[in-house]
């Protein structure tokens, strides 16, 4: 249960007060300074927050504090990125690589299944994207036994919160310049976070390079969205700077609105698309209709830059994160061999659950492994005890299950004092923290456009929790503190 703090007194010594003190003037002065900068989401008690804005809103759940983080293994995070970048647009274009390593899983897992049939189709008309732009993010946890930078998992659709996360740095930032000094903290090292300029530009980038100065940029959003102003920070930055227009559009109205000329273009309220930014499509819970499904094809289909296209997204599948940890796979893709190397000394533990060892190790030690479906989020993944009875039961009935699920190695990062705030309300507690690197690449046919790490995304959550998505409820959000 988390230890809240009141404004009462408490019996405490004068240091204690002291120091409670200041986190209550660090409280006010955070909330005054969200509320000034645009540190916003939506309120979901308020069922109009997601369509009008300046309704419902209520501040960005973040950690009081900054998140110390080592600087050599912050590095080592940050040049993995165009790497990771690199690979991710390889195995794209390897449609049969994608097709047979997803295979068994789209027999059970349905909404693999249909993102696995847009594909097809698009391999059958042999469908290319000259343009590509790839948005990911690549999170890590750094194991406090061995002291390794392990990968939790590579998102290539969504990368949420570039916009936010510039906000809680500059926000740290901002306190500890004026109470550093009673904290023994230093603002010089919290590094700058550029991740929503960096991102805007690798959009304003793309939409040049599709040539068409009166197309829009569309932002594929969910229909009730609390995370809208983390998003409205990439168009507002866009809008400001480049001058590119961006219109915002369910699944569900581009199936409504939406057509193809007979070139590909694709025509939204008679406006040509010219990239379509998928900041919603990775949950089942996106396509409660075959309206949505068919809204996805549309775009697949068109001449539009999609950022992510059907390979890309399918490429971030933990299934395919699980192969291509496999031996000589990664030699597949790439052929520096340091880069190769820089990735495997990433890597956590991934095994498919095609082998009885494998299940009955993670049966045996349930509290080492983590069982992962194909699903993007937050929520979705099964631990512990849990686990250990579904593997059993999957195991005893000879379940085709196993095949819609990955097995990964459990990371245990160190466990440190947190001071989180979430709707007003500070909870002091034992936490832990996951590093996001943003990373984008931009490519027209041959020539590589953009490839570069773009900013970070600290999430902090309670050590007792075993999600970890802000949006989802699990975390808040934080900055590093370069040690």
């Amino acid at each position: 249960m988390d230890d809240e703090i009141h404004n009462s007194e408490t019996p405490n010594s004068s240091c204690d007060s002291i120091l409670q003190e200041i986190v209550q003037k660090l409280v006010y002065e955070a909330l005054v300074w969200s509320s000034l900068h645009g540190l916003l989401v939506g309120d979901k008690q308020d069922q109009r927050s997601g369509e009008v804005p300046g309704v419902g809103l209520v501040h960005a759940p973040f950690a009081l504090l900054p998140k110390s983080f080592p600087r050599s293994h912050w590095q080592q995070a940050c040049e993995l990125a165009p790497i990771f970048n690199e690979l991710v647009d390889r195995v794209s274009l390897d449609g049969k690589f994608l097709q047979e390593s997803l295979s068994r899983t789209k027999k059970v897992d349905t909404f693999t299944s249909r993102l696995l049939d847009i594909h097809s189709k698009m391999l059958e008309i042999n469908k290319k994207e000259d343009i590509r732009l790839g948005l990911h993010r690549s999170d890590y946890m750094l194991d406090s036994q061995t002291k390794d930078l392990r990968q939790i998992e590579l998102n290539t659709i969504s990368s949420s919160f570039p916009g936010l996360s510039c906000l809680v740095g500059k926000l740290h930032k901002y306190l500890l310049n004026h109470y550093g000094n009673h904290l023994g903290l230093d603002s010089a090292q919290v590094p700058e976070n550029t991740a929503v300029f960096q991102y805007a530009e690798a959009l304003a980038r793309a939409w040049k390079e599709f040539n068409n100065g009166r197309a829009v940029i569309m932002f594929v959003v969910q229909k009730e969205e609390r995370n809208m102003y983390d998003q409205h920070w990439l168009s507002l930055t866009l809008k400001e700077k480049y001058g590119v227009m961006t219109i915002r559009k369910t699944l569900a109205e581009i199936n409504a609105d939406g057509r193809l000329l007979e070139d590909g273009t694709l025509i939204i309220d008679d406006q040509v698309v010219a990239l379509v930014y998928f900041r919603a499509g990775y949950t089942p819970n996106d396509y409660p209709s075959e309206s949505e499904w068919h809204a996805r094809l549309l775009v697949e289909q068109s001449s539009a830059i999609k950022c992510p296209s059907i390979s890309y997204h399918l490429a971030g599948t933990k299934k395919i994160q699980q192969e291509l940890a496999r031996d000589n796979v990664l030699e597949r893709f790439l052929e520096n061999k340091d880069d190769i190397a820089k990735l495997r000394k990433c890597f956590a533990g991934l095994w498919n659950l095609d082998n009885s060892n494998v299940i009955d190790n993670a049966v045996e030690r349930p509290d080492l492994f983590v069982l992962k479906p194909q699903r993007e989020g937050g929520g979705n993944n099964i631990y512990g005890e849990d686990m250990k009875e579904v593997l059993l039961k999957w195991k005893r009935e000879g379940s085709d299950e196993l095949s819609a699920y990955i097995l990964m190695q459990r990371i245990f990062p160190a466990v440190s004092p947190s001071i989180m705030v979430r709707n007003g309300v500070i909870h002091q507690d034992n936490a832990i923290s996951e590093l996001g690197i943003y990373g984008a690449y931009l490519r027209n046919k041959d020539k590589v456009v953009l490839n570069d790490h773009s900013g970070y995304l600290m999430r902090t959550k309670v050590s007792s929790s075993n999600e970890g998505g802000v949006a989802a409820g699990f975390a808040v959000l934080d900055s590093v503190y370069l040690t």
